[in-house]
């Protein structure tokens, strides 16, 4: 698919585009705020109009480099903006017309234009008639291409998508029956099928180093400076043959310290990560304690009816390795009881330490969570625990478990007809949910158990 990267100096409303782009339903959104620079990685989402598919790149504003601290925040920003203009096949070069041409501006069309590719320059927050009045300005930045847009309100879209047409692939010609010619047709990405893989964890615990380490390259944002990331990034990836979605989420602190509204933003796109993922790699920083905030996260996850796996990162940092694995275990049993045998692996994201392990435990996570299994089974284990273990008499009589069946997989869910559905304790459910997980070898999977009245077959 053509990639459009959407490019422009800070606050021009390079992120407002993006979003209206992919549509009110879209998952990958960018963060918005009136703040300068909000946008620090480079995000990607495809995007629909009509049957034509095409992928959009929202990038960090364009700002000079600064030669004096080469591991800067706005350094590593300038390298992400960069390579996503290699990446990219068309550039959507984005100003503010209220403010007018700036010399940043022109530093920067003159940049896009050395760069060999097709680029439109999109006059944004041109609301009514604007657009009129600064049209001859617009052409002294020497490009011929120039669409005026609001991108808040959605005016001169239709416009762009003209543009962006013109550099999309043309359908194949069909024959008389109104069919493409065989082999013409584009094969999708099966990422329908991808693996969807979202880090969780307090801020400054290692999350995007991890990701940069298993992508073997510097696609997200790393910084000593806690809250580096803030959307939400999605990026595809390929392991072990198998097609992978990792999302790389803001570092989330308790309720209690979150003021801003911007960090507001970036815990909400975290949260939506979590909705959207399979399996959940919960990092957390070795050389501190598990914190109640990291079994909050994890808790989220696991309500979310998330895979969850454990990575303890920093691990050739932690002095006393032995005293640390008992305390996570205890505080996993006593907090995370409903998912028992969460898998843990020692990592360490810098050096690339375990990261087959973790990715073996990933794998291993994702295929339980499809679990399946007969409801022949399913019955024949329902009995034999009603032998020995039957629910507690209710008013003197015993409440009848009839009939179990699985719903539906991600995660395992169940349902067991009864005589009295409210008559069933929690306590004795839970007690049925990990003779399951021993029983079928579910360990840290959530598992889901319903119970259901039997309809009168009389009424």
């Amino acid at each position: 698919m053509k990639k459009f990267a959407i490019i422009g100096r800070p606050n021009v409303g390079k992120s407002t585009l993006f979003n209206k782009l992919l549509g009110k339903q879209a998952r990958n959104k960018a963060i918005t705020n009136d703040i300068a620079g909000v946008t620090r990685d480079r995000l990607e989402a495809i995007a629909e109009f009509g049957n034509d598919k095409f992928i959009i790149i929202d990038t960090a504003g364009l700002e000079e480099y600064d030669h004096s601290d080469k591991k800067s925040l706005s350094n590593f920003m300038v390298k992400q903006t960069e390579d996503a203009v290699k990446d990219a096949d068309i550039l959507l070069f984005c100003i503010d017309a209220r403010a007018g041409i700036t010399p940043t501006d022109e530093q920067f069309a003159l940049w896009a234009r050395k760069q060999n590719k097709p680029v439109v320059l999109l006059a944004n927050k041109c609301e009514g008639r604007m657009s009129l009045s600064n049209l001859p300005e617009l052409y002294s930045l020497g490009l011929e291409r120039i669409v005026c847009i609001s991108a808040e309100h959605g005016e001169g879209l239709g416009d762009l998508y003209d543009e962006i047409i013109k550099e999309l692939p043309k359908a194949p010609k069909t024959d008389d029956w109104g069919l493409a010619p065989e082999g013409s047709i584009e094969e999708e990405s099966a990422n329908s099928k991808a693996i969807n893989i979202a880090m969780l964890g307090r801020p400054n615990v290692g999350k995007s180093t991890l990701i940069n380490k298993l992508l073997g390259q510097e696609r997200v944002i790393t910084s000593p400076i806690a809250g580096t990331t803030r959307d939400a990034i999605a990026i595809d990836w390929q392991y072990d043959g198998k097609d992978i979605k990792l999302y790389d989420t803001a570092g989330v602190r308790r309720k209690n310290n979150i003021t801003e509204e911007l960090e507001w933003q970036s815990v909400e796109a975290t949260n939506e990560a979590i909705r959207f993922a399979h399996v959940v790699i919960m990092v957390v920083d070795g050389t501190q304690a598990l914190e109640r905030q990291d079994l909050r996260l994890a808790s989220m996850a696991i309500e979310e009816g998330r895979a969850i796996v454990l990575a303890i990162n920093k691990w050739d940092l932690v002095k006393n390795k032995e005293a640390f694995i008992k305390d996570i275990d205890y505080k996993l049993q006593q907090v995370l009881p409903q998912v028992k045998g969460v898998p843990v692996v020692q990592i360490s994201a810098l050096n690339g330490r375990n990261l087959d392990k973790l990715m073996q435990a990933i794998s291993k996570a994702y295929e339980l969570w499809n679990f399946e299994v007969s409801t022949s089974q399913l019955n024949k284990w329902l009995e034999n625990i009603l032998q020995y273990n039957p629910p507690p008499l209710v008013r003197g009589k015993r409440v009848k478990l009839r009939y179990m069946t699985q719903t539906k997989t991600r995660p395992p869910t169940f349902q067991i007809f009864t005589s009295h559905v409210k008559a069933i304790a929690d306590s004795y459910v839970r007690f049925l949910k990990n003779d399951m997980r021993k029983n079928f070898d579910l360990p840290g999977v959530p598992i889901r158990l319903i119970m259901r009245k039997k309809d009168n077959p009389y009424i």
